[in-house]
């Protein structure tokens, strides 16, 4: 009989999800209402980030409205990263603003300092890092550049809840930080983002630009969106925060086994300082990447995922001359093996036999 297939990632949605679902429906309030309140502040006092929270409807909707509540808009160019999902760049790109793409570190596929100075310009008024696969950038570096050049700091924190650097949790370094609700991310609301701000004015700005551009109603102050997240979604979200930190926990201990048994391949560092969630458990395929992937879904019924193939530098609306050695690098050698909490201890052994068997055979 055929080994089940160990999917790369897997939702996880449960009775209590199902049931809050159902209380939000019976009581007739289903758009923006209570839950989205009460999900905005239990965010924050969970992962203890120390600034006001604001739902939105998607993670890409987040980072635009985060950029737009900071001021970015036509003219402007903001740092980011190229090896990253393409929200990122979009994001920017819908305010008016320009991407300019900085390469990232070896280590930790996260922006790199010495390549985001080197990118600065005249017209460059933001940094905005991504936290990838949930390991958070060097924020104590970027925060360092863009007080030395009057920047503001921004973080696309979208598969990195609950990590931090030096105690300090993602989210809660820049003037704005970005959470997705996916349903494929460590926790989930169905669909969804969150934005924490650093201050009064952008917490504000954000609660406008999500509702058309208004706090009371046909009293439009800004043109706006329609961004706001239901009640629906937000009553799903507050379920998985009680869950969340549970989730975490196993996928560390998965990513812990995979590091100690693996062979062959580069498995993911860990910055000092920093505390890792394993969004994606991502190695290193020095040769034939594909290969080694197709192998296993083939021969061991192991999924996995090649984040992200095609730099964000290389893609049509983003098509730039730049030079990203690190960032070409890794879109030929990374594949994201799975480290969900769904992985049991056979899914792990399993794993770990065939990266090791097929990695030793050349495949």
């Amino acid at each position: 009989m055929t080994a089940e297939f160990i999917p790369p990632a897997k939702p996880l949605i449960g009775d209590e999800e199902r049931a809050a679902v159902d209380r939000v429906l019976r009581s007739g309030m289903i758009a923006q209402g209570p839950e989205v309140a009460a999900f905005e502040a239990e965010f924050s006092e969970h992962f203890k980030l120390g600034r006001a929270c604001v739902a939105v409807n998607s993670g890409t909707s987040g980072l635009h409205l985060g950029l737009l509540s900071c001021g970015i808009g036509a003219g402007d160019e903001v740092i980011v990263p190229s090896f990253t999902f393409a929200a990122t760049a979009n994001s920017v790109a819908l305010t008016g603003a320009t991407p300019v793409f900085a390469d990232i570190e070896r280590g930790s596929f996260c922006l790199d300092p010495a390549s985001v100075e080197a990118s600065i310009t005249e017209r460059t008024k933001a940094i905005m890092p991504v936290h990838l696969y949930g390991h958070p950038a060097n924020m104590v570096a970027l925060r360092e550049i863009a007080d030395k050049h009057g920047l503001k700091l921004f973080e696309d924190a979208a598969q990195a809840h609950g990590a931090s650097l030096n105690g300090i949790p993602v989210g809660a370094f820049g003037e704005f930080g970005m959470f997705s609700l996916y349903p494929t991310k460590n926790m989930t609301s169905g669909e969804g983002g969150m934005v924490t701000a650093a201050d009064d004015t952008i917490e504000r700005n954000l609660r406008l630009y999500r509702n058309q551009g208004m706090l009371q109603q046909y009293h439009n102050e800004v043109v706006g969106l329609n961004n706001r997240m239901t009640d629906i979604h937000a009553a799903i979200g507050r379920v998985q925060l009680t869950k969340v930190d549970a989730w975490t926990k196993t996928r560390q201990q998965n990513a812990d086994y995979l590091s100690s048994h693996l062979e062959g391949v580069t498995a993911p560092p860990v910055a000092e300082g920093a505390v890792h969630v394993y969004h994606q458990y991502t190695i290193r395929v020095a040769d034939d990447r594909d290969g080694l992937a197709k192998a296993l879904k083939d021969e061991y019924n192991v999924g996995s995922g090649m984040f992200y193939p095609v730099p964000n530098h290389r893609l049509k609306p983003f098509q730039s001359p730049v030079e990203l050695p690190e960032t070409e690098r890794a879109a030929l050698e990374c594949l994201s093996l799975p480290v969900h909490p769904s992985v049991t201890q056979e899914h792990l052994e399993r794993i770990v036999t065939a990266v090791n068997t097929l990695a030793k055979a050349g495949a």
